[in-house]
């Protein structure tokens, strides 16, 4: 067995304790230094939050051990490939690597289809079925012109 097997194996049980504790099928950890720094399983109902996934959880919770907001050097373990809004904020903590053991196919064949999602952030956003448009105001700019002027920001 290979260390990506060995923790995968664990982001799997995760997954699984949570089914039997009326959990979404979804588990994840994070590696820091070969060592298990945060773990994360599928909140979404048990929070009534719909961006508590197993990814997130576990970001937040290493993010948290770090003391940062970035997982430089951490490896992401997770039992399934990580949906679109996983993936934006995997992007934006800026892991090493992110292994997975079930795909997106998989967890679509028992009712976690994400296709819909991807359909809708190809399209213009004017086209997407939940109405989005952009609203310019004269003030629209003021966040990040004061961003951009600011000299002690912290970079991100």
């Amino acid at each position: 067995m290979t260390i990506h097997t060995s923790f995968l194996h664990q982001a799997i049980e995760l997954a699984v304790d949570n089914v039997k504790h009326s959990g979404g099928p979804f588990g994840a950890i994070i590696i820091f230094n070969d060592m298990v720094i945060a773990t994360g399983v599928n909140r979404v109902t048990a929070t009534h939050d719909p961006t508590a996934h197993a990814e997130i959880v576990a970001i937040r919770a290493a993010c948290t051990y770090l003391n940062s907001f970035q997982l430089t050097d951490c490896i992401l373990y997770s039992s399934c490939e990580p949906c679109p809004m996983c993936l934006g904020a995997i992007y934006w903590a800026r892991p090493s690597a992110v292994y997975y053991a079930s795909s997106r196919f998989d967890a679509a064949a028992v009712g976690f289809d994400d296709s819909f999602i991807y359909e809708q952030l190809a399209l213009p956003a004017d086209q997407r079925s939940i109405a989005t448009q952009q609203i310019v105001t004269e003030n629209h700019s003021a966040p990040f012109d004061l961003w951009r002027q600011t000299q002690e920001k912290i970079e991100y």
